[in-house]
């Protein structure tokens, strides 16, 4: 598609309500082995991707396992979808068991030529509301790169940590956060699939899932801090199931950098800042 047929598809909109059910919320403390909220408690730190899912029918899945392109999100040929960050503002706790929703839009797309070859960038900007408040801002930075071997090496050596928590992403793990998030992708439980059509040594470990463990991490080592925003990408992916680490260190008075490693180098890095 041409850059102007694509700009067609700048500022569509979605929408998608959701109950915070406590009985689903407690599935993504088990994916997660963490301590579940009680109804009308604070949702924890990213939780929120595994709710507001507007899911398809079987007939409008794509080979991948995600919902076929073209709707809401552009088309993009026969290129592999990663999730590649994001940034999060953090204004009110969305609630457990308090209805709320989701609108979304496209905010920009764009295409551009990789050393791998041609890569197309979508931003999604969500809000969330729970009585009609607005209670998180959200980008989140979408790539449709051409099938090629992905990146498994490199990047840079880790900091030194201030806290760190070791991460055994087995594939149990990988499939209760797919199935918490009802994320279809296949290359996070279909071992053949991730190896031989998309091209990784084995089952990959969710960006997402990095992420909000990564958030867990911080409120453990510091529980009296209140997160304002949060911002996010994936150097390479982690595979399955070799352990990694999700560490950080306090770089100021109000922010903090985070990172997942493995091996000493980096695989995902964010930053967060929070009020003192």
């Amino acid at each position: 598609m041409t850059q102007h047929e694509l700009d067609a598809w700048v500022g569509r909109t979605d929408r998608c309500d959701d109950n915070v059910d406590s009985g689903h919320i407690r599935k993504v403390a088990l994916a997660l082995d963490a301590p579940c909220p009680s109804a009308g408690e604070p949702l924890p730190l990213l939780w929120h991707w595994a709710l507001f899912v507007n899911g398809v029918p079987y007939g409008e899945i794509g080979e991948d396992g995600h919902p076929k392109r073209g709707g809401f999100l552009p088309p993009a040929d026969d290129r592999n979808r990663m999730w590649a960050g994001g940034r999060l503002e953090f204004l009110t706790p969305l609630r457990v068991g308090i209805r709320a929703r989701r609108e979304s839009s496209i905010a920009a797309i764009k295409e551009k030529d990789g050393r791998s070859g041609k890569l197309l960038f979508v931003t999604v900007k969500h809000e969330y509301f729970q009585q009609d408040t607005l209670c998180i801002s959200e980008e989140q930075d979408i790539v449709y790169r051409e099938p090629a071997p992905p990146k498994l090496q490199g990047t840079v050596p880790a900091p030194e940590a201030q806290w760190s928590e070791l991460v055994h992403p087995d594939p149990v793990m990988l499939f209760r956060y797919s199935a918490v998030t009802f994320n279809g992708h296949r290359i996070h439980y279909d071992q053949d699939y991730a190896m031989h059509k998309e091209g990784y040594p084995g089952l990959v470990v969710h960006g997402p899932m990095i992420a909000t463990l990564q958030c867990q991490a911080f409120t453990r080592a510091y529980p009296e801090k209140q997160v304002a925003a949060f911002s996010y990408r994936g150097l390479r992916p982690l595979i399955s199931p070799k352990d990694f680490r999700v560490e950080g260190a306090v770089t100021g008075a109000e922010s903090a950098s985070l990172w997942a490693q493995q091996d000493g180098m980096i695989a995902h890095q964010s930053e967060l800042r929070f009020r003192s």
